[in-house]
């Protein structure tokens, strides 16, 4: 799909994984680190620091998992899984001030972005020049399939609405999801959330907002279920069978 790339803002947005290594201003024992550590899950409170790019207003953030990994001296390697918009370093200044001693981070390393993970799903522009060249050289294409990945991983981690093949035409000139073209969805589903529609082959045909709770979804028969903000299939791929009932045919 040529335009796959717009589906990027609904990655930017997702929870993150950090690997982090914080220094600590003067030593101190690693079970009251542990205990520190420990504090910082669950729901924050963050100032953004002064050098950042966006308002330093206060900000609640949720710290999914916070792991101590390693400890040597006065470096504290750690994990951390949080909301987007958590900063680090902020973290790491905060823990430092909590043990008393001061702490700064020293280093940071981006491990997971939503459903991408560096061990799995990513890989280095080298890999990138690589594949392409071996497929143009000799029409290998099985390193180019691993690098160049569908546009339907980017969504596994959404709230997700399987329509009929007859709503798949309708939806990709950009009408909205009525009652009638779901064919089944996710318990995940919320009213106001963003959804992701598919073919029953697994193809993303667009992205929008549920109106309701899939419970509701389930039982309607009419109306629409949701309104459709980005296509991403192209018009023409499934039949126009909305055309036919318009026309009365």
């Amino acid at each position: 799909m040529e335009n796959a790339t717009k589906v990027i803002g609904n990655v930017v947005h997702t929870v993150k994984e950090y690997v982090m290594v914080v220094q600590l201003h003067d030593k101190v024992e690693e079970d009251k680190l542990r205990r520190v550590v420990e504090y910082f899950r669950g729901e924050i409170y963050q100032r953004p620091p002064l050098r950042s790019s966006v308002k330093r207003t206060l900000r609640k953030r949720r710290i999914y998992e916070i792991e101590l990994l390693e400890y040597t001296g006065r470096f504290a390697l750690l994990r951390v899984t949080s909301d987007p918009g958590t900063y680090m370093r902020k973290l790491a200044h905060d823990m430092g001030l909590l043990l008393g001693v001061g702490a700064h981070m020293r280093e940071l390393r981006r491990t997971r972005t939503g459903p991408f993970k560096e061990d799995e799903t990513l890989f280095t522009m080298q890999e990138v020049m690589e594949a392409v060249t071996l497929w143009r050289e000799s029409g290998d294409e099985r390193l180019l399939r691993r690098v160049v990945q569908p546009v339907e991983v980017s969504i596994v981690h959404m709230p997700k609405i399987m329509i009929l093949d007859t709503a798949v035409d309708a939806v990709a000139h950009g009408a909205n999801l009525a009652a009638p073209g779901v064919a089944r969805l996710t318990s995940d589903v919320r009213k106001g959330s963003t959804v992701a529609l598919l073919t029953l082959k697994g193809e993303l045909v667009a992205l929008g907002v549920s109106q309701y709770d899939s419970g509701e979804i389930k039982n309607m028969s009419r109306g629409v279920v949701v309104k459709v903000k980005r296509v991403y299939m192209p018009t023409g791929v499934y039949p126009q069978a909305w055309r036919r009932q318009v026309s009365g045919t």
